[in-house]
């Protein structure tokens, strides 16, 4: 994989090399570079369609350049999941590598990565109350939790692998590059992004480090960026890709990775909770659980995901995470151990109904960028990695009769944008479609009729409907309208860390290695329209509910200069990249862009 500054000095002598037609707000011309595909995101997704895509070169002997970009210093670098990892896809990506042995894709991904695929072994779904616990029987559970044939894995260190596989391909892969910018042709179509400039300062000047960004062009341009990336959510703006869909929501999954004792260690332990902290009680309406996995050799994955549409604006998700590590159940896994990593990144719930339109002139959203995670399975790797296998396979079919950048070098200017109308036509006849039609109505039931009643429809539609209910729950508005005034509720008073089992915010986040230039423009900004929002509207009526929902300490407020009123501090070195504050900030303030590529948090095992 490619540094920055090589693919800086690699596009200036490439035969591609074009210079831009396209100027943003500095008046200088941005180099380009064009692609047959281009995949925006390393991800689950954005990996598997780059390998699907040069499969099919190979298989039909036809070449097709193809290009991934992400933001991450390196692939990996920002991927965060849970994770325990449903191998059907993987076993449709490399059929040869499917049947157990010397072959099996976890072995090579033991010998690549030096990270073991762990299988899994034991289910175990628990009832929390404060000081004890009920296992519920796993008869009773629906089938999405069952876990027989699935891996206990690091998504971050699988997509390292999956990314030398891309490679080995043939695929073109940057890390440190940010999409700061769709580009769009003459006719509206997407032609590709522009990377973010590098070298300004916070006054928005050219530095002695100054360098433009690179604009990337494509016959067709993929987004797999994950949940609330910047260019998707521009991208459904513009072309009303949600219009006749329901809003997605959301949650914020927060994570911590322990190294315990070897004798201590339960390779292939897999255990989900709900109940305490979030839930009091089986009407209580805050979405959410916990997940517990041991892998080998001797980790252990924990976190709590907490839905953003809670009502609550003193509830703290990432207080929460801490409280809920000295229940009985769980500090036993941890005692002896020590946490070697954190992490945070926001997840999709809202499931079927929630799905955009997939497809534009000239692209297509991709894996968790479109939201194909299946909240009920708490899964989303498997569906994200089939999308980019059919997008990959619609591309291909589209584009290998036309003149190939791959031979000619530069776009054809006959080559009219295409729009990938039967990507999600596959989609639909896949078993995407399938899995999350099946459990369509159960986040809704979760958040009309609290706990209880969700986890009765869930098992209603897990066991006997199988999705074939005729009938529709629907959820309107945004995660950030759900909150409520702060006069609702009183402050909640959480424990204070012990720095052994629990551990104060600004500790933990070393632990995640995010790294910003100090002086760069912050990337977290306040919208014009919404200026007076923080002061007036978010403190003073929702007690300033970014200061607790942000799991990295980037929001606070301090007294003025006057000392006669507090004001906003955006403290975006911090940010962890998880999205929250532009999902749940009152009235979504917060306009969320990337900042220089390579910035941010530099995950290894999460």
């Amino acid at each position: 994989m490619m540094s920055s500054c090589l693919l800086l000095r690699s596009i200036c002598n490439h035969k591609k090399f074009r210079h831009a037609r396209f100027l943003s707000t500095i008046r200088e011309p941005r180099e380009s570079m064009p692609f047959d595909v281009l995949i925006v995101g390393g991800g689950p997704a954005g990996l598997a369609a780059s390998i699907r895509l040069k499969q099919l070169c190979a298989e039909h002997e036809k070449d097709l350049s193809v290009c991934v970009i992400d933001k991450g210093s390196e692939i990996g670098a920002h991927i965060l999941s849970g994770n325990v990892f449903d191998p059907k896809a993987m076993h449709e990506l490399f059929p040869e590598k499917a049947n157990l042995g010397d072959d099996h894709w976890t072995k090579s991904l033991l010998a690549q990565q030096d990270s073991y695929a762990t299988p899994v072994e034991h289910d175990e779904f628990l009832i929390l109350s404060e000081t004890s616990s009920y296992c519920i029987p796993n008869v009773l559970l629906p089938a999405e939790l069952h876990n027989n044939g699935n891996y206990i894995l690091s998504l971050s260190q699988l997509c390292r692998w999956l990314a030398s596989q891309a490679e080995e391909l043939g695929v073109e892969i940057y890390p440190g590059f940010a999409a700061a910018e769709v580009l769009y042709s003459d006719d509206g179509a997407v032609r590709g992004i522009a990377t973010r400039d590098v070298g300004l300062g916070k006054d928005g000047e050219k530095k002695s480090t100054f360098e433009r960004g690179m604009e990337l062009h494509a016959r067709q341009t993929f987004f797999a960026e994950g949940a609330r990336g910047s260019c998707t959510e521009s991208l459904i703006e513009k072309f009303e890709l949600r219009k006749g869909k329901q809003p997605q929501t959301y949650g914020i999954g927060i994570k911590e990775v322990w190294e315990i004792p070897e004798e201590k260690s339960q390779p292939g332990f897999v255990q989900h909770t709900i109940g305490w902290p979030l839930q009091s009680g089986l009407m209580d309406k805050i979405f959410g659980g916990s997940f517990l996995y041991h892998q080998n050799p001797n980790l252990v994955s924990i976190g709590v995901v907490v839905g953003l549409d809670y009502a609550n604006p003193y509830l703290n998700p990432y207080q929460e995470f801490q409280r809920w590590k000295t229940h009985p159940s769980i500090r036993k896994h941890l005692e002896g151990g020590t946490c070697i990593s954190y992490g945070a990144r926001v997840l999709n719930e809202g499931g079927y109904h929630s799905i955009p339109k997939l497809t534009f002139p000239g692209g297509a959203l991709l894996g968790c960028a479109a939201g194909f995670l299946n909240a009920v399975k708490i899964k989303g790797s498997h569906t994200a990695i089939k999308s980019g296998m059919l997008a990959a396979e619609t591309a291909f079919d589209a584009l290998k009769e036309g003149e190939a950048v791959a031979d000619s070098g530069e776009l054809s200017s006959d080559d009219n944008a295409i729009e990938l109308l039967e990507y999600e036509n596959a989609v639909e006849k896949s078993w995407i479609h399938d899995e999350l039609y099946q459990v369509r109505n159960c986040h809704e039931a979760f958040a009309r009729w609290g706990t209880g009643g969700g986890m009765i429809y869930t098992g209603f539609a897990a066991h006997l409907s199988k999705g074939r209910e005729p009938w529709t729950l629907e959820h309107s508005g945004k995660d950030a309208d759900k909150t409520q005034p702060k006069e609702n509720f009183q402050p909640i008073s959480y424990p204070s860390p012990d720095g052994i089992l629990t551990f104060d915010l600004l500790s933990n986040l070393q632990r995640a290695g995010t790294y910003h230039a100090d002086d760069q423009p912050s990337h977290l900004r306040v919208k014009s329209d919404l200026a007076d929002v923080p002061e007036s509207l978010s403190l003073q009526i929702y007690a300033a509910p970014e200061q607790r929902f942000c799991p990295a300490g980037v929001y606070e407020y301090v007294d003025n200069e006057k000392g006669d009123k507090k004001e906003l501090v955006i403290n975006a070195q911090n940010c962890i990249h998880c999205k929250c504050c532009s999902i749940k900030a009152p009235h979504e303030f917060i306009n969320w862009t990337v900042p220089e590529g390579g910035g941010g948090p530099q995950y290894q095992v999460m």
